[in-house]
């Protein structure tokens, strides 16, 4: 399977679970990010779309990869490898947006590679360990860690991914306008 058609299969299987609030419990969607795979409540997730040019905001973290038109709306974007202090990476064709809505705030979320979807049982997760990993920038974000199979998944609280500082820029882009060609 190529490389959009499995983009495209794993946004439908979002978009197909987001419809049905009763099968969005347990469910997670899944991504890469360095070595570890993530998981974020599919509750929160809007779509998934490829990569696409970006128009950068002056004077903002580094994280805050800056905008997207998606189908005349201005969306903010960040990088998640960068949100949790982990070395850059170049964008490829496997890199996506994944649209998340975090406190009533439409946010990409550029992540290296998604995964799957998958279910974890709330027996399932435990609490991220506190012991040796207090160096480690993305725990504060991780609110437990999901057993699937033979393999962990961290598990993201979205709204620890924006401080009050991101989210007034993000409240900012509201004000910013799309030009006839569709530019920010």
């Amino acid at each position: 399977m190529d490389e959009m058609s499995e983009m495209k299969k794993h946004a439908e299987e979002t978009q197909d679970i987001s419809h049905d609030a009763n099968s969005e419990k347990g469910k997670y969607m899944t991504f890469k990010s360095g070595n570890e795979y993530f998981g974020l409540g599919i509750q929160y997730v809007n779509e998934i779309i490829q990569i696409q040019e970006i128009t950068a905001i002056p004077e903002t973290e580094n994280y805050i990869k800056g905008l997207i038109n998606l189908r005349g709306k201005v969306i903010p974007v960040i990088d998640v490898r960068l949100r949790f202090k982990q070395e850059a990476f170049e964008y490829n064709d496997r890199t996506c947006i994944i649209v998340i809505n975090v406190k009533s705030t439409i946010v990409g979320l550029i992540v290296e590679k998604i995964a799957e979807v998958v279910e974890i049982k709330e027996e399932n997760i435990l609490p991220p360990p506190k012991i040796g990993h207090t160096d480690k920038v993305q725990n504060k974000y991780v609110y437990g860690i999901g057993k699937v199979g033979n393999s962990v998944k961290l598990l993201l609280d979205p709204d620890k991914l924006l401080n009050d500082e991101d989210l007034s820029v993000v409240e900012q882009v509201n004000d910013i306008g799309i030009d006839e060609e569709g530019e920010v």
